[in-house]
């Protein structure tokens, strides 16, 4: 990142919440390697940023994390409107938006989003693979511009966390540079089921040998 975008423009926001119904468990507070995920995704990220959140709607079950945790706020909209709650309660002209079950998620790819926006005056600056996958919980976005978007489409009953795109100006990370800013390829590794869980913490064992 370069000196004029710093911690000082950017808010983390990490979102908790999904239903885990695949897992059988609530995936953020399972243990990664002794640490729960969660504390793990934003350990990996924190550094990014001045402010960071946690949105989830049982804040009771994160009391460990020393994190301002806020619910939505505006209930029952799913994923859309946690990421309207991430635009409404931040406080700084970026959010890097990321969720809680990326355990090898990129601070370099969040950084490069910011300082993209903050030089090309964009809004959204999201990592796109293959041409085709937007990765929406691993991106940044301009608050202000976005909320407003975002809120429109949640009122227009659209639940797709990317059908207010064409209303704000979209930089899309490709495969080529979310490479060179994270050569391991596995920032986007979401965790689904208990043997992704397994799998990712026998990659974070392989890596350490």
């Amino acid at each position: 990142m370069d000196s004029n975008t710093d911690q000082s423009s950017i808010s983390l926001v990490i979102q908790a919440g999904g239903k885990s119904s695949r897992m059988g468990e609530n995936k953020m507070l399972m243990h990664f390697l002794g640490v729960p995920l969660i504390q793990r995704v934003y350990g990996r990220t924190k550094s990014i940023a001045r402010e960071v959140l946690i949105v989830s709607n049982e804040p009771e079950e994160l009391a460990f994390m020393d994190v301002r945790l806020v619910s939505d706020s505006i209930k029952g909209k799913g994923a859309i409107g946690g990421l309207y709650t991430a635009m409404h309660r931040a406080s700084s002209a970026y959010v890097a938006v990321i969720a809680c079950d990326l355990p090898f998620a990129s601070a370099a790819i969040l950084s490069e989003g910011a300082r993209r926006l903050e030089q090309t005056g964009a809004d959204v600056a999201i990592p796109r693979l293959n041409g085709d996958f937007y990765e929406p919980l691993h991106a940044v976005y301009r608050r202000e511009t976005c909320k407003n978007a975002i809120l429109q489409a949640i009122q227009a009953d659209q639940r797709r966390l990317i059908s207010w795109f064409p209303s704000v100006r979209v930089i899309e990370m490709d495969d080529v540079l979310c490479k060179q800013l994270d050569p391991s390829g596995l920032a986007f590794f979401n965790i689904n089921n208990k043997e992704d869980f397994s799998l990712a913490e026998q990659i974070e064992l392989g890596k350490a040998n």
